[in-house]
Formats: structure tokens, sequence, C-alpha cells
């Protein structure tokens, strides 16, 4: 099962308008040193939002596999996952490390109620929290969650039988 990750709308607003003001500040003071620095830390800035913006998860017969934009196929297998459930994330979470909108939700957050995760999700109704065995935490989000943890949920029960 294939399903894309969909950005807000504020999220797309907000990718749109930082990219755009970003590349204005290029042409902001005509030096060469400006151009070179400024240009650096964009491609630099970019490179880093693209490595973890996700696009898609598979759910295979033995892992979810993360499809980001420019970045190796994450997968996280289900031998090593404990619980998977819907989870909206709160408006009370603290984002670590990472991004709260800018070409998604990811990098790591924390929240009062399930502690430390990594994020990786484009609308926050869209999210789900996976618990794996060794205590990490990932908040994935996809088009229709609940069909993606329902058939997570079986495919765990199966390989526990």
């Amino acid at each position: 099962m294939k399903k894309r990750v969909e950005h807000s709308t504020a999220s797309a607003i907000l990718s749109l308008a930082t990219m755009i003001f970003l590349a204005g500040c290029l042409f902001i003071m005509p030096e060469p040193w400006w151009f070179i620095s400024w240009g650096s830390f964009l491609i630099i800035f970019l490179g880093i939002s693209l490595y973890y913006c996700p696009l898609s998860l598979l759910l295979t017969d033995n892992a979810i596999e993360l499809t980001r934009a420019c970045a190796p196929i994450k997968k996280i297998p289900l031998a090593e996952i404990k619980s998977v459930r819907l989870h909206i994330p709160s408006i009370g979470t603290i984002r670590i490390c990472g991004s709260d909108g800018f070409l998604g939700f990811w990098g790591w957050f924390q929240e009062r109620n399930i502690g430390k995760y990594f994020a990786y999700y484009g609308k926050r109704t869209d999210a789900f929290l996976i618990e794996l065995i060794d205590g990490r935490k990932y908040m994935l989000g996809c088009k229709n969650a609940k069909e993606m943890v329902d058939a997570i949920n079986l495919r765990l029960s199966n390989i526990r039988i």
C-alpha cells in the first residue's frame, strides 16, 4: 500500500513565501561576496530541507518505506515496531531541531505526553505515531492515515502470530 504525503495549505504557503524571500535576498546587495555567501547558505538550507522532506509512505511485507525528496528511502522494519496509533501532534509541541512547516514537518520534536520523536509528515491531521521496541518514536503522516495505521496493525498481528 502506497500513500502520498499531503502538505497542509499553511505549510505550502510558508514554503513558497520563504523560498521567494530567500531568493529575493540574493539580489539585495550587488557585491559578489554577498551573492556567493548567501547563495551558499541557500544551497545548504534547501539541500537539508529537501533531504528530510517527506513525499510518500509505502507499506511492504516487512517494512514501512518513507520516500523523501532528495534522500535514500528510509525503512522501518515491521519486526522492530512495538505499536502504531493515530496521533495528532498538539499545538504545544516543541520543535527541537527541524522544520515546523517549511517543506512539511520533519525533525526532532517533543510533546509532554509522548516524549521525543522524529517526524516526517505534511499535515498534523494526517499523522500517526510509531513506537519501536528499542524506545525510538517516529511521527509519520500520509493521506488517509487511518487506513495506513489499520494496514500496519494488521501486518503486525500477522507477524506476531
